[in-house]
């Protein structure tokens, strides 16, 4: 569905990024700052020519420096959503919305404007004028606008991040209807990891301009050799698990994965349905002999499969605490002082317990996902 070969000196920082994605789900990329994230976004976008490469989404070619390819902005099929929503100021929002809808050719109108509007909850809005409206309010317009134009692929560049965290908290359902709706690729930029897990089925890991790595949000996630590009501080793990019931009386849900059951902060998923747990290595705790009675919802026994090596901090200084990966049916990574570790004698293929509290747990990584097993490079 979507490839993507291309290099841009831009002054002193070059960009040379390749990957691939059979998905027809959510395909995130993920970098700090200055990476580079958004100049491939708007190469693909044709905002930016690259020097050189390839793009090809959905079956067509959008640029082949080889084949002397370079399709107009107009002619990609592209729905783009930045930051700032970008709404003509001047335009109601019913008027806004047809600007996308009348850029897509008449023969290429399926996306239904009236379910657009019902949605993404924006009806009441239709004779407002922008100003008028919420950050979050705008967004979700934005998006609308961008659907409207019956585009091949969406590029949502960091969409949220203006916005607050109530706002962020309003517009990501929204943004999960619409991948779960509209039968349309999305790739999407940020720096959030909480999001990407939320969101996404393919990672693209990107550093200094390339593509570090590419895979599954699970399993990047969980690799320790990338730990310095997802993010040290907020590592753990991403499960993927099954919803089983709901606890009204104690505001718990019930997820399971590999024949085990974690208990986590009630969410708002059907029972049958699949989501995404992410746990930090910072908030799980071990112990050699099985627990009884404490106030962790979730003890799973497992075996040691990995211990990381030590390392020093960003000032050079060697660090108190290492990580440590247990084997509970999938990785569960843990992080520890290096004093708990000698005194209690931990090595690799030692049986342990792994607690894990219920209210450590983000409530905000915890989206219902759409299950996609298609290949990714």
């Amino acid at each position: 569905m979507i490839q993507i070969q291309i290099n841009r000196q831009l002054g002193n920082f070059r960009v040379s990024a390749q990957f691939e994605s059979q998905t027809r789900g959510v395909v995130a990329l993920f970098g700090q700052s200055g990476s580079g994230k958004t100049s491939i976004v708007n190469m693909i976008a044709g905002l930016l020519t690259p020097d050189s490469g390839r793009i090809k989404i959905d079956g067509r070619v959008l640029f082949d420096s080889d084949h002397k390819i370079n399709l107009k902005i107009h002619e990609r099929r592209i729905g783009y959503v930045f930051q700032e929503s970008r709404l003509f100021p001047h335009l109601s929002i019913r008027s806004n919305l047809n600007y996308g809808r009348k850029r897509a050719p008449k023969n290429a109108r399926q996306i239904d404007f009236e379910e657009v509007i019902s949605v993404l909850g924006i009806g009441h809005l239709m004779d407002q004028k922008p100003r008028t409206l919420s950050g979050g309010e705008r967004q979700r317009v934005a998006l609308g606008r961008a659907l409207l134009a019956n585009p091949d692929i969406l590029l949502m560049d960091e969409p949220l991040a203006s916005l607050d965290a109530a706002r962020k908290s309003e517009i990501l359902p929204f943004i999960e209807m619409v991948r779960d709706r509209f039968d349309v690729p999305i790739i999407y930029v940020s720096h959030s990891m909480d999001e990407i897990i939320r969101l996404a089925d393919t990672l693209v890991l990107v550093n200094d301009g390339e593509i570090a790595a590419v895979g599954p949000v699970e399993e990047l996630t969980s690799r320790l050799d990338l730990r310095r590009l997802t993010g040290r501080y907020d590592a753990g793990s991403v499960i993927a698990a099954t919803v089983e019931k709901h606890d009204e009386e104690y505001g718990l849900t019930h997820l399971t994965f590999d024949g085990k059951t974690i208990r986590v902060p009630r969410v708002q998923a059907p029972v049958g349905s699949t989501a995404r747990v992410r746990i930090r290595a910072r908030d799980v705790s071990l112990a050699l002999d099985k627990p009884d009675k404490v106030s962790q919802l979730n003890v799973f026994t497992g075996k040691i499969s990995e211990i990381g090596e030590r390392r020093n901090n960003d000032d050079g200084t060697e660090s108190h605490d290492i990580d440590i990966c247990v084997d509970i049916g999938v990785p569960l990574w843990v992080r520890i002082t290096r004093w708990s570790l000698d005194q209690m004698q931990l090595s690799e293929g030692k049986e342990v317990y792994a607690l894990v509290k219920s209210t450590s747990i983000d409530r905000q990584s915890l989206g219902q996902q759409t299950p996609n097993k298609e290949k990714i490079s």
